[in-house]
């Protein structure tokens, strides 16, 4: 079941909560993927019961009561160990929740466990990792995608209905493309941060991962919304998102044409212009067009990223909490030993990077350029968007590749994230839906939206899964 589907049955009394719970707990612990780092059984049980309390009471509970749901492990969860699989934070147990975790479970979903990443959200194939690589459901000696592969690959195992993942360079549509999922990257400033452990603090943004749309759009708006915790969330209401009509008419779509150039498999290419054919015969109107700076957005991106993440894993020090070297006598080695040994060669890298592009002589050559970059990026975007309603573009130049591929090629890794990486520099909602196949491996496409233009674009997500099976087909079945 989808998790809309799985809470109507809990409702309905077709289904006990603690035996959804232990039907997913019975499969995440046969699974091989390594989707999940941990799993809160006994906490998972314990909210189990008080949600069938609830029901059982005739209360009347949101759409998404008694749905287990499974949560990145960037995300702070009240004594359940949060270690964005990393080394540096291993057996950490945060004293406080995120604020999307406390909005879950008001609205009665249970956690069940955490989910396997790129550390600290560094990477695009979810190999990083310091517990181990991600398999992809559809074909185990392939990558599930980065960094929310874990979420993504729970989702596309049916080991979990609905999952939490977070984007700060398309760390949520990549997966979904590579797991055929659905997934939402909202707006920069819809859903509290507040509990994300942060990577590049003006890019993340957490979202949803589930099966289709509907299931996305109603955990969206149970987590949305403003939070006296995080000043950059400016949304004052969460999203409610409404029916609609079940055709595009009147909707303006662009194609960015540049984007299908040689560099792109022909699998993808063709599954995406198919994508677009079918919305167009849905009443939208699609339109080609040249996206502008194409050349700037990986370059951009790469270095605001990386100076962020210089500054915020600045904290991970050896001395307040976490890893700490047991070869270190001074406190200078507690420093270099302990960051050396804690973090893995990519989080090193990018933090390398950071450092030099944010250091004296430097700053105005790299980082100055970048954010100037940037704001010509949103520009770019904001004038689009006075001529279409949304675009859509793939979201990954191939279909999921093989483990150990690409991770000792960190420019053709980065390369990967071509289509992704300007939405998030210009803080704009996209979500990514299934639409096809190459060599039974799932492929997958973007619609990139204006700011808070969510409704407009689940709306248009809605009605091509209501006129397409990709979103159904599973892992394990045959394409």
């Amino acid at each position: 079941m989808n998790a809309l589907s799985l809470s109507t049955a809990i409702k309905e009394k077709k289904l006990g909560v603690t035996e959804a719970v232990q039907l997913y707990i019975d499969r995440i612990e046969k699974s091989e993927l390594n989707a999940f780092l941990s799993v809160s059984r006994e906490q998972a049980f314990k909210q189990a019961e008080a949600v069938q309390r609830r029901v059982d009471s005739g209360e009347s509970l949101s759409p998404l009561a008694g749905v287990p749901i499974a949560i990145k492990d960037n995300i702070s969860t009240l004594g359940i160990a949060t270690t964005c699989a990393s080394k540096i934070l291993e057996g950490y147990r945060p004293v406080y929740n995120a604020t999307i975790i406390e909005r879950l479970e008001q609205a009665g979903m249970v956690i069940l466990g955490k989910l396997n990443m790129d550390e600290f959200g560094m990477g695009g194939s979810s190999e990083t990792g310091a517990f181990g690589a991600v398999h992809n459901p559809w074909d185990s000696s392939r990558v599930a995608g980065g960094s929310s592969g874990g979420s993504a690959a729970a989702v596309a195992a049916q080991e979990i209905p609905i999952a939490i993942g977070s984007d700060t360079g398309g760390s949520i549509r990549q997966p979904c493309a590579f797991c055929g999922v659905t997934g939402i990257r909202p707006t920069y400033g819809s859903v509290s941060r507040y509990g994300l452990l942060a990577y590049a603090s003006s890019l993340d943004q957490i979202g949803p991962i589930g099966q289709n749309i509907e299931d996305c759009a109603a955990v969206l708006s149970a987590i949305s919304g403003a939070d006296s915790k995080d000043s950059t969330c400016v949304m004052p209401k969460p999203f409610a998102f409404t029916t609609s009509p079940e055709r595009l008419d009147g909707i303006k779509i662009g194609i960015p044409r540049n984007y299908f150039n040689e560099a792109i498999d022909s699998h993808v290419k063709n599954a995406v212009l198919a994508a677009a054919k079918q919305l167009e015969a849905l009443g939208a109107s699609v339109d080609e067009f040249e996206m502008p700076l194409m050349d700037y957005v990986v370059p951009a991106y790469y270095v605001i990223a990386c100076a962020e993440a210089s500054s915020n894993l600045s904290r991970y020090d050896g001395l307040k909490y976490g890893y700490r070297s047991t070869e270190a006598k001074t406190l200078s080695d507690v420093y270099r030993l302990s960051r050396s040994e804690g973090f893995g060669l990519e989080v090193k890298r990018r933090i390398m990077l950071g450092s030099f592009v944010l250091s004296s002589g430097y700053y105005d050559a790299y980082y100055k350029k970048a954010l100037q970059a940037r704001t010509l990026i949103k520009n770019a975007y904001n004038e689009l968007f006075t001529r279409y309603d949304m675009i859509i573009s793939p979201v990954a130049p191939t279909a999921a590749y093989k483990l150990g591929e690409n991770i000792d090629d960190p420019m053709k890794m980065y390369m990967g994230d071509i289509y992704t990486v300007s939405v998030n520099l210009a803080g704009l909602p996209a979500i990514a839906l299934p639409c096809g196949f190459s060599n039974s491996l799932p492929l997958g496409f973007q619609l990139i939206g204006d700011a808070f233009s969510e409704e407009r674009l689940i709306h248009a997500g809605r009605v091509y899964q209501n006129h397409t099976n990709w979103h159904t087909q599973m892992a394990g079945d045959t394409p």
